[in-house]
């Protein structure tokens, strides 16, 4: 059953199929159930899959196969702390890897173009710091990067 707080993302035929790769990828995911329409819909037939409901990282999450009329935009991305560089890595790499797209300072796009914030600790660590001069060292290091670089954020941020 979907809570009274869900977030509904909106799909063209391919919520299951997503639902399936952020529970394959994402630790604390998984998917829930899948509702098949009751009849012919202006994206589907009877029996299709309708919605999805699916958790990300524990975030609840419903995919509705609405059709092409929307695009997912960079105005709203998952963001999700990572704790090391190999968790950095694998997430960056499982989104990139499978159709997706790199973009600047640790965003990415998965293939069905939700954006996705891959965002070390150490860097909000790093761009936060009480010693401004290295959170700036830090924030500029971060601005030249596509994936983020924990090695280099630190280096920047001592200096």
């Amino acid at each position: 059953m979907v809570g009274k707080n869900t977030i509904c993302l909106w799909y063209d035929g391919t919520a299951l199929e997503a639902a399936q790769f952020y529970a394959r990828t994402f630790s604390d995911s998984a998917v829930g159930a899948i509702h098949r329409a009751p009849g012919d819909f202006p994206s589907g037939k009877q029996g299709d899959v309708l919605m999805v409901e699916f958790t990300v990282i524990g975030i609840p999450c419903l995919g509705l196969n609405g059709g092409p009329a929307f695009r997912h935009s960079e105005a709203f991305s998952f963001q999700v702390a990572t704790d090391d560089q190999a968790e950095t890595d694998r997430l960056w790499n499982a989104i990139v890897g499978n159709g997706g797209q790199e973009s600047a300072c640790g965003w990415c796009k998965d293939k069905w173009g939700l954006s996705w914030q891959i965002t070390p600790r150490a860097l909000t660590d790093a761009v936060t710091d009480p010693d401004r001069a290295a959170a700036k060292r830090a924030f500029e290091a971060m601005m030249q990067m596509r994936k983020i670089d924990i090695a280099a954020i630190e280096a920047a941020r001592r200096g």
